[in-house]
C-alpha cells in the first residue's frame, strides 16, 4: 500500500517530509488536505493510529481554531474531529499514513518510523 501525506505546499516542515519521503525513494500520494479536507471519519481514523486525541492534532494558533470556538472545553471528541473536517487549517501537518500506522512530521523525521 502506497504512502498518503496530508500536505500543505505552504508550510516548510510539510515540504521538508515530502522530500524526506521522496529521498527515501517513497512517492507517496498527495492530499492537498485543505483542497480535498479528509472526512470525519478518515481523522478519527487517523487519530486511533497515532494514539492521539483530536487536540493533540490540532493547531490552536490558526485563526479558523479561535473563530470556530475550539478552545472550549466542553466540545465532545465527535464535535472536534467533525470540526477539523469542516475546517482543515486547524489540523496539525503533514501527516503520513502507510500500512495502517500514522505519523505526524514534526520533525521531519518523526515519518521515518512508520515506513
Amino acid at each position: 500500500m502506497p504512502a498518503t501525506i496530508w500536505h500543505n505546499p505552504r508550510c516548510s516542515k510539510s515540504r521538508q517530509t515530502l522530500a524526506l519521503l521522496e529521498e527515501k525513494g517513497i512517492s507517496p500520494e498527495v492530499v492537498l488536505y485543505l483542497e480535498n479536507p479528509p472526512s470525519a471519519e478518515e481523522i478519527d481514523t487517523v487519530l486511533k493510529m497515532l494514539g492521539r486525541t483530536p487536540r493533540e492534532l490540532m493547531r490552536p494558533r490558526e485563526a479558523a481554531y479561535q473563530e470556530a470556538g475550539l478552545a472550549n472545553s466542553d466540545l465532545t471528541r465527535e464535535q472536534l474531529i467533525a470540526a477539523m473536517a469542516a475546517n482543515p487549517s486547524v489540523i496539525e501537518r503533514p501527516v503520513v499514513i502507510k500500512n495502517g500506522k500514522a505519523a505526524v512530521g514534526r520533525p521531519p523525521e518523526d515519518v521515518l518510523k512508520i515506513l
